[in-house]
């Protein structure tokens, strides 16, 4: 099942909707995308890094302790939070870098909601030897604090954007902003699968190696595959990574989870935002609504092109959480397993709770933890003191 029907464009979703002299920069980025991401030196480099310095594979984990206590399905981990790093987000950055100098970048800019895509692009953009500028809403530098002094240690210069609510859309904002302005000397590496043309595709090429991997891993471990693969969905680049290599394997079901706050596509409609087209959570004058998460990483009144196009298709189906869900599952998981997993991961976590009992003990899902909680302990700890 091919979902990408033409350039740029999932169905109806998708696009490149940016002033002229901006599509000429992406049409320039999309060139070197394709003439790159089959490349074997390329893919050489990437997965030496990837093995290397990320330390993939990622384990998927059977949390054992968590199935009996549910009953039903088996619960498989996806293990994402043992990168370097401590998130999926590394997967991305890497690949984007490795494009970067290709294509001869010195500056670097990025946004950033929960802090970890920040962390990771000012880590490599160090290893690299690149300038490096990421743009956080003020409110998320509040809440993630320890990821902006990690950002600022590692060399990258950390704005803080006040505009709007100060959270991740008003960071993606600044950043298109800056890459208006300086196209002719900046890459901006996006961090989810967002935005115009060629983002959401590249996004979903490096983010892939997620699913690569587990289809891999549950079939050595199951002889079989997965009733169903749950991932939580802000813009959506875990959840396209982790759906990536099952989207033809039209028996395993894809559950994309959202916060019941910022459910763009559960409550949201087709409308442009970004300089794409996805669902939207908009008012009636079509402006972007204010949205909250007590996961900063998915604080976003948008979503993924690929993934509204699977909810339009049927082909993936999203459910919401809320925020007393997702606290509980922070703590389950964390007395549980011995894994404290990221608010953005604890999402999934939430759904698996509820889906893994009303399945067979002979099928097992795959859960993505998208990342660890080291950076959301003090908030959690505010919250329930």
């Amino acid at each position: 099942m091919s979902t990408v029907q033409t350039k740029g464009y999932y169905g109806q979703f998708g696009g490149s909707f940016v002033p002229e002299d901006l599509q000429k920069v992406l049409d320039i980025l999309d060139e070197n995308f394709q003439k790159y991401k089959d490349d074997v030196d390329f893919n050489k480099e990437l997965y030496y890094y990837f093995e290397e310095y990320v330390g993939r594979k990622s384990p998927l984990y059977l949390a054992d302790n968590l199935t009996k206590r549910l009953g039903g399905a088996k619960i498989y981990l996806k293990r994402e939070d043992l990168n370097h790093t401590g998130s999926h987000k590394i997967n991305n950055v890497l690949g984007q870098i490795l494009l970067a100098k290709r294509m001869g970048a010195k500056r670097v800019i990025a946004e950033t909601g929960a802090g970890q895509h920040g962390v990771a692009t000012a880590t490599v953009c160090s290893m690299f030897g690149m300038d490096c500028t990421i743009y956080m809403g003020e409110e998320d530098t509040k809440r993630q604090a320890l990821n902006v002094f990690r950002m600022e240690l590692l060399g990258a210069k950390v704005v803080a954007v006040t505009e709007g609510q100060g959270r991740l859309k008003e960071a993606v904002d600044a950043a298109f902003a800056d890459l208006v302005e300086n196209y002719d000397h900046t890459f901006y590496l996006l961090g989810s699968a967002v935005g115009p043309h060629p983002f959401p595709a590249m996004v979903k090429h490096f983010q892939q190696v997620i699913s690569e991997e587990s289809r891999e891993q549950i079939l050595a471990k199951e002889g079989k595959l997965p009733a169903a693969v749950v991932a939580c969905v802000g813009g959506g680049s875990n959840a396209i990574g982790s759906f990536a290599h099952y989207i033809d394997d039209e028996d395993v079901r894809l559950i994309g989870v959202e916060p019941d706050q910022a459910a763009s596509l559960n409550e949201g409609v087709p409308a442009e935002l970004h300089g794409f087209r996805c669902y939207v959570l908009q008012d009636e004058q079509g402006n972007p609504l204010p949205t909250y998460s007590i996961a900063a990483g998915l604080d976003y009144p948008g979503c993924g092109p690929e993934h509204s196009y699977l909810k339009e298709i049927g082909r993936a189906e999203y459910v919401t959480i809320s925020n007393e869900e997702v606290l509980d599952a922070f703590k389950v998981l964390s007395r549980e397993e011995g894994i404290i997993p990221a608010l953005e991961s604890s999402h999934a976590i939430a759904h698996a709770l509820k889906l893994a009992p009303t399945l067979s003990p002979d099928e097992s899902i795959i859960v993505t933890v998208s990342g660890r909680g080291d950076k959301d302990v003090e908030q959690v700890f505010d919250m329930l003191s």
